[in-house]
């Protein structure tokens, strides 16, 4: 079986009820908000496995390092690209995904359909990132940093340990897809597949120019 997914302190499974009543407005996201389950498709083939890893490292060594740019008093603070989001939100949005992607992947192992799958038949994405965002607003930064690290090193190790075939296989037996594109588009943003944490570098880059980072040209 793959590794279980975190719980919090409260022994709820760490996700936030998105079939619950909507309880207000979603609070705006980045513009570069996360696609979904869209099958993005910025690279015409499959990623191999450590192609996929490679990117999904990639994009986190960036994003941590603008974070660790930041003043930490800017941390929690509002305004990323335009929006309400802060620098901390942000990354926890980046760890909900990587969560939704190893929920996948359980899913996917029992023969069943992937959680996230089944939440954007009923919910938005806008309100489920909202949603998770807003479970995380009362954790500090280094509550957020530390799951955010341990998810990803977790998503790699997961990823890393899958054979090839598998790989390349449809999801479920049901399905059509191979496993490795379905978690891409998990995992994506607009340039493609595992590319989530790429979408949100520019408006990053200029947070931190905007208070008080050094940080060069936005990438």
């Amino acid at each position: 079986m793959l590794p279980g997914r975190g719980r919090d302190p409260g022994g709820r499974t760490a996700r936030a009820d998105l079939h619950g009543p909507e309880g207000g407005t979603d609070a705006p996201v980045p513009p570069e908000h996360h696609r979904g389950g869209e099958d993005v498709s910025g690279e015409p083939d499959l990623p191999t496995r450590r192609r996929a890893i490679r990117v999904l490292e990639g994009g986190r060594a960036r994003i941590d390092e603008l974070l660790d740019r930041l003043p930490r008093a800017a941390l929690g603070l509002p305004g990323l690209g335009g929006g309400s989001w802060s620098p901390k939100d942000l990354l926890g949005h980046l760890t909900s995904w990587e969560e939704f992607a190893l929920d996948a992947l359980e899913a996917w192992d029992r023969g069943e359909r992937a959680p996230i799958d089944e939440l954007q038949f009923t919910v938005s994405t806008s309100r489920i990132n909202a949603q998770n965002v807003e479970r995380k607003a009362a954790w500090s930064y280094a509550r957020v940093r530390r799951e955010a690290e341990r998810t990803h090193e977790r998503l790699l190790a997961t990823i890393g340990g899958l054979s090839d075939a598998r790989w390349r296989a449809p999801a479920t037996p049901r399905g059509r897809r191979p496993l490795g594109a379905r978690l891409g588009a998990i995992l994506g943003g607009p340039a493609g597949p595992f590319r989530h944490d790429e979408a949100h570098l520019r408006s990053l880059a200029a947070f931190v120019a905007d208070h008080g980072g050094r940080v060069g040209a936005a990438p």
